[in-house]
């Protein structure tokens, strides 16, 4: 990974191959998207506009072939860069992914081309379904059925496609920023990530508005990942931080990433207390810890 951002920030003319050769493929979109952000945080919007221009161009092809995937993440995580590169906290980063998700929902929603093949996708899932049960398909009770029904619907199948998106342009901003850490400020990184902690009144906002939407119907609770993201992201933060004070916890660190499906609620809730208690802040106050900037830049 070194040797790719050393290579990245070597010159305008890699750092646009690596762009534009990523995008080109596939199945290396989220690199693209990463090695564009990396750019952007190291050099700043005015230095590597061109760079992102080169980027947008094969994002917009594939979008023009049927595949928003680039487009969307490419701009998500750009803008999310540059709040970051603007010297915001990953607290309102995370909460920009927020409304970056529900954009993508609503845009996917919005726009025919890209809500009709999820339609297809639902109703060939909602006819498969009771295939696949077979003999069992009779025997379901009748909210158990409804609750299938509901999940492989339009809105929630939306909800999910945004929601994927939303996170992979979490995780190339993540990527970027580590590697500018790895070559700029070598272990920048892992500090300002340990650091990550939600306010008390957001984290109240974010865990109220699981709960409410969870309960208001299947097309409100195909909204609930996307106030669900930030609250995970903290408490894998706080997770980190505990085992750099505490190593022996590392076990749990790795079970937590392994059954990150189902331990995912009790993160929620660690990252909840944790915007009320402050665990490691107490811990790193104990041995005078201090928490920096991964852009080696102050």
């Amino acid at each position: 990974m070194r040797v790719l951002a050393e290579f990245i920030m070597r010159g305008r003319v890699q750092a646009t191959f690596v762009v534009v050769a990523a995008a080109i493929l596939p199945l290396l979109f989220w690199l693209s998207c990463a090695a564009a952000c990396l750019v952007l945080l190291r050099r700043g919007a005015r230095d590597a506009l061109g760079i992102l221009a080169w980027a947008l161009l094969p994002a917009l092809l594939w979008c023009y072939l049927g595949d928003p995937r680039l487009l969307f993440v490419s701009a998500g995580a750009l803008g999310l860069a540059l709040l970051l590169r603007a010297g915001f906290s990953w607290s309102v980063v995370l909460l920009c992914s927020v409304a970056l998700g529900l954009l993508y929902a609503g845009i996917l929603s919005a726009v025919p081309a890209l809500r009709e093949p999820i339609e297809a996708v639902s109703k060939e899932l909602l006819g498969f379904w009771p295939q696949m049960l077979g003999a069992q398909e009779p025997q379901l009770p009748d909210a158990q059925r409804k609750l299938i029904e509901a999940s492989l619907s339009v809105p929630a199948l939306i909800g999910f496609t945004a929601m994927t998106l939303q996170v992979i342009s979490l995780l190339c901003l993540v990527l970027a920023r580590y590697w500018q850490a790895l070559l700029y400020n070598p272990g920048g990184f892992g500090r300002e990530f340990r650091a990550l902690r939600l306010p008390a009144g957001v984290a109240s906002v974010l865990l109220v508005s699981v709960l409410l939407v969870a309960n208001l119907g299947p097309q409100w609770a195909a909204l609930k990942p996307f106030f669900s993201v930030p609250l995970i992201m903290a408490g894998l933060a706080l997770l980190h931080g505990v085992v750099a004070e505490k190593p022996a916890f590392r076990f749990w660190l790795i079970g937590t990433y392994v059954c990150l499906v189902v331990v995912y609620p009790l993160l929620i809730m660690l990252a909840v207390v944790d915007s009320l208690i402050d665990f490691r802040g107490r811990l790193a106050r104990s041995k005078g810890v201090k928490n920096d900037s991964a852009n080696g830049e102050g």
